[in-house]
């Protein structure tokens, strides 16, 4: 399996994401803002389609929908928290620009299957070196908040009397999920990024751990479900995301089980 380069670069590609989406996904889950993940990548849709009708990469229009998405949430805080509507909306329009956008598209049966779903087998040595400086970006702007995030995260109040301005706090983590997002496209597609970004952090989120060891076991367990998919897709041939959404939802359950025979016992 690994005598092939594009397996070479799928394992490495998958390491790069995940290894930002389990940490990420820990405090996204732990904020109670899973919605953004989801919202974002759907913003990022419309910046990928409207990237290749421009004849860029799509990881480029991806990250620039997901980080104008990032911000204008940020910005607007808990203006939007809970409207439903507003944010279905939002979806629903970035959808139909995607799609618009597809549409002048030639070859846009191949391209929309590969946004959607993702395309990891495709990642070209160009785009591992974009993902390569964007996840060493978001790992060191995750250090430099982590303290103050998780602060702002379980103690607003205190935190804010403390001079932690959470408004400030909020716009930037929206911004680094925006970037997260963007990555986490490429190998489980925009419609399965809850698989490797909020899976794995929810399951580890459930065993109770402290929080650099529940930050160190996300980034592991993201690792391992991303690196088990390309295994069990190459033997069995169903797509790689597939296996990590099943094995994400396994894991869940598992840590939910545990969690009830401790509490028994």
């Amino acid at each position: 399996m690994l005598h092939y380069e594009f397996m070479q670069i799928a394992f490495l590609a998958a390491f790069l994401v995940a290894m930002v989406c389990g940490p990420v996904g820990w405090f996204l889950v732990l904020r109670g803002q899973t919605f953004a993940s989801h919202a974002l990548s759907h913003v990022g849709f419309a910046g990928a389609t409207g990237a290749l009708l421009l004849g860029l990469s799509p990881l480029t229009g991806m990250a620039g929908g997901t980080l104008a998405g990032g911000l204008l949430m940020g910005l607007a805080g808990e203006r939007i928290a809970g409207r439903d509507v507003v944010i279905g909306l939002v979806l629903s329009l970035a959808l139909g620009l995607g799609a618009l956008f597809l549409h002048f598209f030639t070859h846009a049966a191949g391209a929309s299957a590969a946004l959607l779903f993702g395309d990891i087998f495709g990642v070209s040595w160009s785009v591992l070196t974009w993902l390569a400086a964007l996840s060493m970006l978001s790992l060191a702007v995750l250090g430099f908040l982590s303290r103050p995030l998780l602060f702002a995260t379980l103690q607003p109040e205190l935190a804010e009397a403390r001079g932690v301005n959470l408004r400030v706090m909020g716009i930037l983590f929206l911004m680094l999920v925006a970037i997260t997002t963007a990555e986490c496209a490429q190998v489980t597609g925009i419609l399965l990024v809850f698989t490797l970004m909020v899976a794995p952090a929810a399951a580890v989120l459930r065993l109770g751990l402290p929080p650099f060891a529940g930050l160190l076991c996300s980034a592991l367990l993201a690792v391992t479900e991303a690196w088990a998919g390309l295994v069990l897709s190459w033997y069995t041939n169903a797509p790689v995301s597939f296996w990590i959404a099943l094995m994400g939802g396994v894991f869940f359950v598992t840590a939910e089980a545990v969690m009830r025979v401790v509490r028994r016992a």
